[in-house]
């Protein structure tokens, strides 16, 4: 079963800091952490732009982004859901964070099963672990990573494998 402390951590991050809300927009709409997201807008398949304040523009920077209420908020059998992990991640001179570097996994937008309550679907910024080599943990040759390695994921456990610290920013959405 895997364990949430990244997740409890990154919560309480933004509890007691709003400076550490990551930026996430999505078209032409800003997300305000636990802000309802419509379909029409959550289910692109184009990760959001992200921005932060506080980033720092010396530092490269790792995003993960996880369903944590995969299949149904009442019954999570099968999360979290993995959605993304960008490494490469460099701020630009507006804050604004350029993920156009190659993945570990693919973006997935949201999509929750028929019939289910709101999932939160959250995101993490992280100092890239320094010597963090991409391509030990991407599928080879630029491939988008399956559904069974999404399933369950466990953030804490990965995040130790490679020497994650804390989250430095945090923001999530709700959307079904």
């Amino acid at each position: 079963m895997p364990t949430d402390n990244h997740v409890k951590k990154a919560f309480s991050l933004i509890e007691n800091d709003k400076s550490k809300v990551l930026g996430l927009t999505a078209g032409d709409q800003a997300i305000q952490p636990g802000q309802y997201l419509a379909r029409s807008y959550s289910a692109a398949q184009s990760p959001p732009k992200l921005s932060f304040d506080g980033a720092d523009p010396s530092k490269t920077y790792l995003v993960v982004s996880l369903d944590i209420d995969a299949p149904f908020p009442s019954f999570g059998a099968l999360g979290p859901i993995l959605h993304w992990i960008q490494p490469g991640v460099k701020v630009t001179e507006s804050s604004s964070l350029d993920t156009s570097k190659p993945f570990v996994a693919n973006y997935i937008g949201p999509a929750p099963p028929p019939g289910s309550s709101p999932h939160r679907y959250i995101f993490f910024l992280y100092e890239e672990p320094e010597g963090f080599d991409y391509k030990k943990h991407a599928p080879p040759d630029g491939k988008k990573l399956g559904n069974m390695s999404r399933m369950r994921y466990d953030l804490d456990s990965w995040g130790e494998q490679v020497g994650l610290g804390p989250a430095v920013a945090f923001n999530y959405f709700k959307s079904n």
